[in-house]
């Protein structure tokens, strides 16, 4: 067996972990948390908090399925899922500078916690899917070629 073929499984787990996550988390954005989940969009964004909530639940439901059977294009989709996470992070930071409570994260050490997992949702996106594999190997391939 090969180490790409050994490294394929950790990386497919990690992927299917992270969909259904995201499937979770969209579910729960249309339902039983929507107001917890309201709680977290910034005041400054100029949408009524509850179409965010529904709108970011459809994106994660959509990204949880894509990252489970969209296997032929999960190098884009990691890319995708690693831009949500960084696109959601102002709301995270939102609650942390409002002390908004949801989610049992009612301190600011909680709430400050939270925040470094942001990051690491990221590298796992792009990491179980190949995508940041996929740059590197892209970057290499380019310097060899233009270097």
């Amino acid at each position: 067996m090969s180490t790409e073929s050994r490294g394929s499984v950790p990386r497919t787990v990690g992927r299917v972990i992270l969909g259904l996550f995201l499937i979770f988390a969209g579910v729960s954005h249309l339902s039983f948390a929507r107001d917890e989940f309201a709680s977290q969009v910034p005041d400054w964004v100029p949408l009524s908090k509850d179409a965010v909530v529904l709108a970011s639940g459809v994106v994660e439901v959509s990204l949880g399925g894509a990252l489970l059977l969209l296997r032929q294009r999960r190098v884009t989709v990691g890319w995708v899922v690693a831009a949500f996470f960084v696109a959601v992070f102002p709301g995270n930071i939102s609650q942390y500078l409002t002390h908004s409570n949801a989610f049992g994260l009612d301190s600011d050490q909680a709430r400050g916690i939270r925040l470094l997992f942001q990051p690491l949702l990221v590298l796992w996106a792009l990491w179980s899917t190949g995508a940041w594999r996929a740059w590197r190997t892209r970057s290499r391939t380019r310097t060899r070629t233009h270097g």
